[in-house]
């Protein structure tokens, strides 16, 4: 993400919208302090994936849920 100054951003704001509309963002600083991020907003009309898209590609073990073993547990538990 590129970083630039509001003082760059009032002498040219339209470059840096078109760079944000073609999907670019950016951190905008002050006294190199990061006080705003400009960036696309994402598109609402993006249609969905529909459910079941994988469907039949993979299946799930029947223990698929059951507790993990005592070592592996041990492990994520730090113990």
């Amino acid at each position: 993400m590129q970083k630039i100054t509001v003082h760059e951003i009032q002498k040219n704001p339209l470059k840096y919208l078109n760079q944000v509309e073609a999907g670019e963002s950016f951190i905008i600083v002050q006294a190199d302090k990061p006080i705003a991020e400009l960036k696309p907003i994402i598109n609402s009309n993006k249609q969905l994936r529909p459910f079941g898209l994988c469907a039949g590609e993979f299946t799930l073990p029947d223990d698929f849920d059951a507790p993990l073993p005592e070592d592996i547990l041990n492990a994520f538990e730090g113990g």
